[in-house]
């Protein structure tokens, strides 16, 4: 298995959605960590089940959350680069290395 490890402003991103997740519904908070985990999960195993966003970067859609997680796979490991709200302009994290 791949060790995944998120880009600093990935890493915001994923914070700042939970928070607005757990200061609306706890309900729904408690929803979306587990989601997200199993997709993690998923891409860990299996880093090609999900589709090609561009040569270098695919991407994977939670299925009851507005977010798609958009990753790398470098030497071993899988480097989020995004997680993209589906109302951001597609592509906005281009250049997160």
């Amino acid at each position: 298995m791949a060790n995944v490890l998120f880009h600093p402003e990935t890493q915001a991103e994923y914070d700042a959605a939970l928070a607005w997740y757990q200061a609306r519904s706890p309900q729904a908070a408690s929803r979306f960590e587990p989601e997200v985990e199993h997709l993690l999960g998923l891409i860990e195993t299996n880093p090609a089940l999900f589709p090609s966003y561009d040569d270098d970067h695919r991407f994977a859609v939670l299925k009851r959350f507005p977010y798609s997680f958009v990753y790398q796979v470098q030497a071993g490991q899988i480097y989020v680069v995004a997680v993209a709200h589906a109302s951001r302009s597609a592509g906005y994290w281009q250049g997160r290395a």
